[in-house]
């Protein structure tokens, strides 16, 4: 999760974008929670890759982990010289069993495996293959080929972006070659040149599925995924019991964090209000507030407001990002 999280911005401008809220909850914390779900054995520690956030950053993502009952550790990507060149960043945690995700999809799947497999990488079949590394198969399943966003079709089956790795030394070793032999796809050192080589040396590697992939790249993506964490999780409590809703009507689903406030406003569906932020004579859909912002009389659709701001007339479509104050007279 080191990458500047440019098409996000201004949203990422404070935060690096894995920590964007979607449906209440940031999007790396979703993605660590559904991961920890599929694993029967003890998480003994959770990496992450990052860029220069700084420590209030590092301190939640730590937090995430001693939540899952696993230690917290940090490593940081000075360069942006690729996936397999971050991955490698984190060499010190590349030992016996392990699991590797990008930090800015979200899924619906069942992430349940065989952990005595060598590898399983999760794949999904796309329209474009062009803009994804896939994979070629067996008969029997397993991956004959790793080719990274072909020009010409070889297959359908992208990489999703989650790996499971039996002996992640050996991916640590494949990596550690690539980048001391400046052995570069497209400019950038890649984890499927690291794969391909793994494959070649013996390592067997099998797919699996996901039902739902969900980009988070951008504002739009962002605001598609809010919606479907909503669909998923609408039989579950997504109303804060100390939020305040005064004369207010709430079009499910929506999430309302703790302590908010909504009055004379109608939310939904597909809304995410974070804690302490204030609602007044509005009507909101699909979109996403903050935590301790306010809004006030405005009409909004596919918004996005960020943390600590304030919203004060009316429109349309808004993008504010944090600690922002803007009042239309």
């Amino acid at each position: 999760m080191a990458g500047r999280g440019t098409r996000l911005r201004p949203h990422t401008l404070t935060v690096p974008k894995p920590l964007i809220p979607v449906a209440g909850k940031p999007i790396i914390q979703r993605l660590v929670e559904d991961l920890a779900a599929s694993y029967s054995g003890e998480i003994e520690e959770i990496a992450y890759i990052v860029g220069d956030f700084g420590p209030e950053v590092e301190k939640e993502l730590i937090r995430i982990a001693d939540a899952l009952g696993a230690r917290g550790k940090l490593y940081h990507q000075e360069k942006a010289l690729g996936v397999g060149h971050a991955i490698a960043c984190a060499s010190d945690s590349l030992n016996g069993k392990c699991m590797i995700a990008f930090a800015d999809t979200l899924f619906k799947a069942d992430f349940s495996f065989d952990n005595r497999e060598d590898g399983v990488i999760w794949t999904q079949k796309v329209d474009d293959p062009s803009a994804f590394g896939v994979v070629k198969l067996n008969g029997s399943g397993i991956i004959t080929e790793f080719v990274e966003k072909p020009k010409d079709f070889v297959s359908d089956q992208a990489i999703v972006g989650i790996y499971y790795f039996r002996e992640a030394e050996k991916l640590r070793d494949a990596l550690q070659h690539i980048i001391e032999e400046n052995i570069r796809e497209k400019n950038e050192f890649q984890i499927t040149t690291a794969l391909e080589l793994l494959k070649n040396q013996g390592v067997q590697f099998k797919t699996a599925a996901v039902d739902e992939w969900l980009d988070c790249g951008n504002k739009e993506n962002i605001l598609h995924s809010n919606a479907r964490m909503l669909e998923f999780h609408k039989d579950e409590p997504l109303v804060a019991p100390n939020a305040r809703l005064v004369n207010t009507v709430i079009i499910p689903p929506c999430f309302i964090g703790e302590n908010a406030a909504i009055q004379n406003s109608v939310l939904g569906p597909y809304v995410s209000v974070g804690s302490n932020s204030s609602v007044e004579s509005a009507v909101i859909s699909n979109s996403i507030i903050q935590n301790g912002s306010t809004i006030k009389n405005a009409v909004l659709e596919s918004s996005m407001v960020g943390n600590s701001s304030r919203y004060v007339g009316t429109k349309y479509e808004l993008d504010l990002g944090d600690f922002s104050n803007f009042s239309k007279r």
